[in-house]
């Protein structure tokens, strides 16, 4: 079984215009894809450092001396880098969301297909789970979660709901939440309804957004002149979040000007216009249909 099939992989690869002796990051390893596309266009001086807090993706390491995989959290980004000696890189990619991987995987509970346990972990080893969310977060944080991360409009019917539910019995897995749902899951594209719930709460388990707001100002403290970032999203939220990093050099969206009025922004976008995949892309890779490509470089 294929573990994931990389999204955008020539248009990605080609944005962070490799140079052969350069340093990049794949914050993103998963299937190690785009890792392996990289590889191939450096040189012998070359390196390529790989982030996945997934212990699954151990598995996809390629035996390269130009290659390194991080077990942890991108978020950490600035502690491996200096333990490594890197003070300067020439590109950064980053693949968000989920790999295909975890959502076939049945038992992590990442997909409403399968009944299973609601788990959701990235990092399996990580204590907090999407049933403990269920069990324990209020109506209101509930209600918060849906509305910010699956922008669902009836968010307070959805939290109410829960929390009725689990009055009289617990948490029990995916079949559970689609029982207790049902009264405002919609007859046309019900699926559509469903994975924004549970986008909603895998983003919540896994902090994915914070993860994201913490690395992106990293980037700069590494990327020297001409280096690029590049980054590829799956929902408007995260897209939201580095659509206004890239604008503006910082994560409120709002571009900062000197003494004199001029604008002073870190980043020269290399695509106005964000990058989709392909129809013919999209046919065969489904899960590639909401992909949003971004590609910046550093002045």
């Amino acid at each position: 079984m294929v573990y994931h099939k990389p999204v955008l992989l020539k248009e990605s690869v080609e944005g962070l215009n490799i140079q052969p002796e350069g340093v990049y990051v794949d914050l993103t390893f998963g299937g190690g894809g785009h890792s392996r596309e990289v590889l191939k266009k450096l040189g012998k001086k070359g390196r390529l450092i790989a982030f996945d807090q997934d212990p699954d993706a151990k598995a996809n390491a390629p035996e390269d001396y130009r290659f390194k995989l991080i077990e942890a959290n991108f978020r950490f980004l600035r502690n491996f880098l200096r333990h490594e000696g890197i003070n300067t890189v020439q590109g950064i990619l980053a693949d968000l969301g989920i790999s295909s991987h975890q959502i076939d995987q049945t038992e992590r509970g990442f997909s409403f297909r399968f009944p299973a346990v609601l788990d959701m972990r990235m990092n399996p080893g990580a204590e907090f789970t999407a049933e403990e969310l269920l069990m324990q977060y209020s109506k209101e944080e509930l209600q918060r979660i849906f509305r910010d991360y699956g922008e669902l409009r009836n968010s307070a019917r959805i939290a109410s709901l829960i929390v009725e539910a689990r009055k009289d019995k617990p948490v029990t897995g995916v079949q559970w939440l689609e029982q207790i749902l049902r009264p405002v899951i919609p007859a046309q594209n019900p699926s559509k309804f469903l994975a924004k719930v549970y986008q909603s709460i895998r983003i919540e388990v896994n902090k994915e957004l914070e993860a994201l707001r913490e690395v992106l100002p990293q980037t700069l403290n590494y990327l020297g002149r001409g280096g690029r970032l590049v980054v590829i999203t799956y929902h408007s939220v995260e897209d939201r979040v580095v659509k206004n990093f890239l604008k503006s050099g910082n994560l409120s969206g709002e571009v900062e000007k000197d003494f004199y009025g001029n604008v002073r922004v870190p980043w020269k976008l290399i695509n106005r216009s964000v990058i989709t995949p392909s129809e013919e892309e999209v046919r065969i890779n489904k899960r590639a249909r909401s992909a949003k490509l971004r590609i910046a470089e550093r002045q």
